[in-house]
């Protein structure tokens, strides 16, 4: 499959662009010339009285919802040590909040035909004798078990761990309904491995991908820098290459965390992917 293949399947993170509310986010869709969306799903289930209508609107635009994405209560992403503690399905105390949220999100995205949602699980621990190992997995049944009676699949995130940390819950798992994400990015700014390597590690369990780009930190224990794609440390044309290897056929979400001209960045991240094809 060649790089001009695989943007066929573009979409950009809802997110990334701050819309205001859906008719926001269908316009700044078409100034980036992107009319697929990765959707964040929690201002539907926490603001319905804004955003309930807005699968429906953005379709009538001819704007494809490719997937959803998820989060989890109290995450705090000020330092990689607070979001250690806070992230995903780690904290006791939000785990019946966590579990409550993805029931109704799971609910939204079956009465709308959205068949996919990403979440971050929170650190997975990398040996299996930790006590939050066996919670952890035991958690990721629960919520994986929820999505498939209902017929959709869940993408973890990757980043906070080495990809094989990540491969090793996956086999524990040993859900049809699950796979992983990879954010190439991600993997830097955590720290965590090359994302080359990591989309090898990882290979058929791939099932949707952030276009982000960024630079290793220089002081370990602090976050790297995300940058615009194409000016960063991702190697993209071995990237794309690993992507056909593995038989890759998701979707390529643009992701964009960091400064203030969203859909300039966003621009110009297609701009280079369509360069490299």
């Amino acid at each position: 499959m060649s790089v001009a293949k695989h943007l066929e399947r573009l979409a950009v993170c809802s997110w990334s662009l701050r819309p205001q509310s859906p008719q926001d986010l269908g316009d700044q869709l078409e100034q980036v010339g992107i009319k697929r969306v990765q959707l964040a799903l929690d201002p539907i289930r926490e603001n319905p009285t804004v955003w309930g209508g807005c699968i429906d609107a953005l379709r009538r635009r001819g704007i494809e919802v490719a997937s959803g994405m998820m989060t989890c209560i109290g995450e705090d992403y000020s330092t990689l040590e607070s979001i250690r503690v806070t992230g995903g399905l780690t904290p006791d105390q939000h785990w019946e909040g966590n579990l409550a949220n993805f029931t109704a999100n799971a609910e939204i995205m079956a009465k709308a035909g959205v068949k996919m949602a990403l979440f971050h699980a929170g650190f997975l621990p990398h040996d299996q004798a930790d006590p939050n190992f066996a919670k952890m997995v035991k958690r990721l049944e629960t919520v994986a078990d929820l999505f498939a009676s209902k017929g959709l699949t869940l993408v973890l995130e990757t980043g906070q761990e080495p990809a094989s940390a990540l491969l090793e819950i996956l086999h524990k798992l040993n859900r049809p309904n699950v796979g992983s994400n990879l954010d190439p990015a991600n993997m830097i700014l955590y720290a965590q491995g090359d994302p080359v390597a990591a989309l090898k590690t990882l290979g058929q369990y791939v099932r949707n991908v952030h276009v982000k780009d960024a630079t290793l930190t220089k002081v370990p224990g602090t976050w790297g820098a995300e940058v615009v794609v194409g000016t960063g440390e991702v190697d993209w044309k071995a990237f794309f290459a690993v992507l056909d290897e593995i038989g890759f056929t998701g979707d390529l979400c643009i992701e964009r965390e960091a400064g203030e001209q969203r859909v300039q960045d966003i621009r110009q991240a297609k701009t280079f992917l369509e360069s490299l094809a």
